[in-house]
């Protein structure tokens, strides 16, 4: 087996024990910057699954300031656990899209914070200037610095059916560029785009297996409210996936994926009141996670079981 026996792939909670020896929370910060294809860069509309408001916490708006909202957020999970030490989560839009005097003005605000330990910075693969690469890397050499890239499809086609307005090449640029800069990299995938077949979304793990990547949170596709895809998907319902399918074809992915890449998530979880569909009858990521590990035991498998068989295929396909 190439992972923990106990857990059967690289979870998240291992990794934080591994790198910081303690638990640590991220709290979300919401700088409230807009990203190239909402404001006309590159386009318009941003991306057609996209409601901003579906992943922002209470304490997390714009209007206060970096040190107030880890205040509350720090308040917020105090009365659910005994932590002090924090990530500060720069979550919501494009987190590395403003100007670079601006930026450092907020990364250093959350960082001089007690108890803060790092940043975690959430952004496009378009989106990464290298002045500002030069300044994270040496900031990463004191303090945890990881980047979470918003890679969302390896495939080009729904990249563009999606209004993302980059290409797969810029994420593989940038992953390169950032791992060669000593800074982590993690991505954001979303599986169940209605026109991309099982066999496409299982060839986005062996896509990112071959990148520099250390972490991957992976996504099923919502349909939210106020968004293009709500607006499509009233025109003309589109299948998506039932849990069971998408079940199936998480443990396929984590097969596939190279074994050392940490798993952050299994799946996206948006407010009841956003929510169209698909309804799972309020599972939250911990009950799937559950879900996974009990078929990982039950079909005897694990995260790379299959990974070395598609490292050996691309071997010999070089030399021929």
């Amino acid at each position: 087996m190439n992972c923990d026996s106990q857990s059967l792939y690289r979870s998240n909670s291992e990794y934080i024990r591994k790198t910081f020896g303690e638990r640590v929370q991220k709290i979300v910060i919401n700088t409230g910057y807009s990203c190239p294809n909402r404001d006309g860069t590159k386009g318009l509309g941003g991306c057609t699954y996209c409601n901003i408001n579906s992943i922002k916490p209470n304490y997390a708006k714009a209007k206060k300031s970096i040190t107030q909202q880890l205040a509350e957020g720090i308040e917020f999970f105090s009365r659910k656990n005994t932590t002090k030490k924090y990530l500060a989560y720069f979550q919501s839009y494009t987190n590395t899209y403003n100007d670079i005097d601006a930026l450092i003005k907020d990364y250093e605000e959350a960082l001089r914070y007690e108890g803060v330990l790092g940043l975690v910075i959430a952004t496009r693969p378009d989106c990464i200037p290298p002045e500002l690469i030069n300044y994270l890397s040496t900031i990463a050499k004191a303090k945890y610095i990881s980047l979470e890239l918003g890679i969302e499809s390896t495939n080009d086609n729904t990249l563009k059916k999606i209004n993302r307005c980059h290409s797969y090449q810029e994420t593989i640029d940038a992953i390169t560029l950032l791992s060669k800069n000593n800074i982590s990299v993690g991505g954001h995938l979303i599986l169940g785009f209605p026109w991309e077949s099982k066999e496409e979304m299982i060839q986005h793990a062996k896509n990112i297996s071959l990148l520099p990547i250390q972490q991957i949170k992976l996504h099923h596709l919502q349909v939210l409210q106020n968004t293009e895809l709500a607006r499509q998907y009233s025109v003309n319902p589109f299948s998506l996936m039932r849990i069971d399918e998408y079940l199936e074809l998480v443990i396929n992915f984590l097969e596939h994926l190279r074994p050392n890449i940490v798993v952050q998530r299994f799946i996206a979880e948006s407010p009841k009141h956003l929510l169209i569909a698909p309804q799972w009858n309020g599972i939250r990521n911990r009950d799937f996670t559950t879900m996974v590990k009990n078929k990982l035991k039950e079909l005897n498998t694990w995260q790379g079981k299959m990974f070395g068989k598609h490292i050996e295929i691309l071997k010999t396909n070089s030399t021929t």
